[in-house]
């Protein structure tokens, strides 16, 4: 059965990538190497297939924390952790990351296989590489099992969401002089390699005591002594209002420019907001303090199964701005998640306990359930928009192959401009 409709898979033909990016570093440290790289690579390795195997290296990253610390704890937990010499194999693995995925476009180019799909799956990868960065790197931080880390978590998907959100009314994917793909990722490498060197307790010391600034009584006397990661908690926090008013300083120019309103487009805001507040509203079983899922090992499982719904949620945001089609406002996993709210607040409610999460057991069968539904829902969304696109583009995922003019796989190499086999 088809996902796309005959109208959205027309307007695939009509797309074109625009993008802009005014990182410095991107620009005169980076591209080079990346240009250099991209060499390495031989022509019949697909763009997606890079783009995957970059994925992969940071799928890998999240194993090893599973074997070294598979309940999540912090140092100050009194658990050992993972040895220090982990955190040097996720910095090498983020940057691997990073340059995997500047690299897929460029190989798409150099074979001829460049268009919506590889966006779409470059995106869709990105998505689930945000979550995954944000649990790899509250652990660097020594956050772990804390509201810090949902802070995290809901910062970083902001700032992803946003992006595409802007993606999606300007028709331009624009990273600026300090953007999450460029900057932010080699600053998460640095945490690594810090944690690396000086292990994850390293971030528990205030700011004010590192920088000597507490032996300054003016500073001393006015601002709070607080911890280094939480201090970057706040450094994120002002970052993700300059890409808010940013992404819709850019969409307002856009849509002005367009004769539309300006207004509306923040009412597609709303479905990343209900997404939010489902999830933390489920966190706060049963108080702030004592959150039953934080404050266990469900906490790992409940972050993946969100990163699941924020991919999903996402990638279709993708795939109505590729097929120009109407934003999607609705998700269907909400009803999901709002059971689980609903039956966690009971006591609160009507004053009996849980149906569902009566006990820790029956919690953990559920969540480890949200798990499994959230990635079900979300594979079958990228298989079903992957069969559609490959059939109807002629375009094939992981292989460099398209069809010819009379609708036979070939090598890309084998097919003239005019989509005939090429004849010796």
């Amino acid at each position: 059965m088809a996902y796309l409709s005959p109208s959205a898979l027309k307007n695939l033909k009509k797309y074109a990538y625009k993008g802009v990016d005014e990182s410095l570093i991107s620009r005169y440290v980076l591209t080079p190497y990346w240009n250099w790289f991209i060499t390495l690579w031989p022509l019949t390795v697909a763009p997606n297939t890079i783009t995957l195997l970059g994925l992969s290296i940071v799928v890998f990253n999240v194993v090893t924390l599973l074997i070294y610390d598979p309940l999540y704890y912090t140092d100050n937990d009194g658990a050992a952790g993972p040895p220090q010499w982990v955190y040097f194999t996720w910095a090498i693995g983020l940057f691997l990351y990073q340059t995997f995925d500047a690299v897929d476009g460029k190989q798409a180019r150099r074979t001829g296989m460049a268009g919506p799909l590889g966006e779409m799956f470059d995106h869709g990868c990105d998505a689930l590489n945000t979550t995954l960065e944000v649990i790899l790197a509250a652990r660097a931080l020594n956050l772990g099992r804390s509201w810090w880390t949902v802070v995290s978590q809901i910062a970083t998907l902001a700032n992803f969401y946003l992006t595409t959100w802007e993606e999606y009314y300007t028709g331009l994917l624009y990273l600026g002089p300090f953007s999450g793909p460029v900057e932010g990722i080699l600053m998460i490498v640095v945490i690594y390699i810090i944690s690396g060197l000086f292990g994850p307790s390293f971030w528990d010391k205030g700011i004010l005591s590192f920088t000597h600034l507490d032996m300054v009584p003016q500073v001393s006397a006015t601002v709070p002594n607080i911890r280094l990661n939480e201090a970057f908690m706040v450094f994120a926090g002002f970052g993700l209002a300059f890409n808010i008013i940013s992404s819709y300083r850019n969409v307002r120019k856009a849509m002005k420019a367009a004769a539309r309103s300006t207004v509306q487009p923040l009412t597609t805001l709303l479905p990343f907001v209900v997404s939010v507040t489902l999830q933390v509203l489920w966190l706060f079983n049963s108080a702030f303090r004592g959150s039953a899922i934080i404050h266990s090992p469900l906490f790992l499982p409940f972050l993946c199964a969100w990163g699941l719904q924020f991919a999903h949620q996402v990638g279709r945001m993708i795939l109505s701005h590729i097929t120009s089609s109407p934003f999607p406002m609705w998700s269907r996993v909400w009803i999901w998640n709002a059971i689980g709210v609903l039956d966690a607040h009971l006591p609160l409610l009507i004053d009996r306990p849980p149906i569902i999460q009566s006990t820790p057991k029956r919690t953990a069968v559920f969540i480890y359930l949200t798990l499994a539904v959230s990635f079900l829902t979300y594979a079958r969304f990228c298989a079903l928009v992957i069969k559609d696109i490959t059939e109807y583009l002629g375009i094939a995922c992981f292989t460099v192959r398209k069809k010819d003019a009379e609708g036979v796989w070939r090598d890309t190499r084998d097919i003239q401009q005019d989509g005939y086999v090429k004849r010796m």
